[in-house]
């Protein structure tokens, strides 16, 4: 069966954005005021082969890259679909169908993008639609997906800064998720941390 993974850049403190200025709309917003948080996508020398204008060190390329390469669909939470503008219509997976965790109507723009109700079905219709890739969780659904122990593998990049406020990458979870360090891979400014999951009860 085709694994379920997390992976996001977060501050060391365990945001994934920053602040958002008072009075400002924080939809759109994406980052707020934390885009050192990306920078990594674009200091290095050595062009993505999965992204289009991501040039990245030697290191976070190959890190990045070969994770990128196993996704076959992506699972969004309706706050960070808000958050990234629905994606244009289409996913932040270059070749990868988005199916969007969420109970409230799938916008005009979305005929390319699927919209369920559950965590399991939402994974369900990502794994139908990877072709027998990995499918890959963010934002809310990340949490919702955690919490139903459906998460296989979790990848954070670390950026050495502390943002004090922002988007936190984890909400509440009903109990501790234990995890075991796989690799970690030092890179210029990121750390990659690749953790697999131990499933409640020890297999899945």
């Amino acid at each position: 069966m085709s694994k379920v993974l997390g992976s996001h850049a977060v501050s060391v403190d365990g945001y994934i954005s920053g602040r958002t200025p008072a009075g400002v709309d924080e939809f759109g917003r994406g980052l707020g005021d934390a885009p050192m948080l990306f920078d990594w996508y674009f200091d290095g020398d050595t062009p993505s082969q999965v992204f289009d204008g991501f040039t990245l060190s030697e290191q976070s390329a190959r890190v990045f890259d070969r994770l990128a390469a196993r996704v076959g669909a992506m699972v969004a939470g309706r706050t960070t679909y808000e958050h990234s503008s629905h994606f244009g219509g289409g996913s932040p997976h270059p070749t990868a169908p988005l199916v969007v965790l969420s109970h409230r109507p799938a916008p005009e723009n979305s005929e390319k993008q699927i919209f369920a109700t559950t965590i399991e079905d939402a994974i369900a219709a990502a794994r139908d639609a990877a072709g027998g890739r990995d499918v890959g969780v963010m934002g809310g659904a990340l949490t919702a997906a955690l919490a139903a122990d459906l998460v296989d593998e979790l990848v954070l990049h670390q950026v050495p800064v502390l943002l004090g406020a922002g988007h936190s990458f984890f909400q509440t979870l009903p109990e501790h998720v234990r995890l075991r360090l796989v690799e970690a891979v030092p890179a210029p400014g990121v750390t990659h941390l690749h953790y697999e999951v131990l499933h409640r009860g020890g297999t899945r």
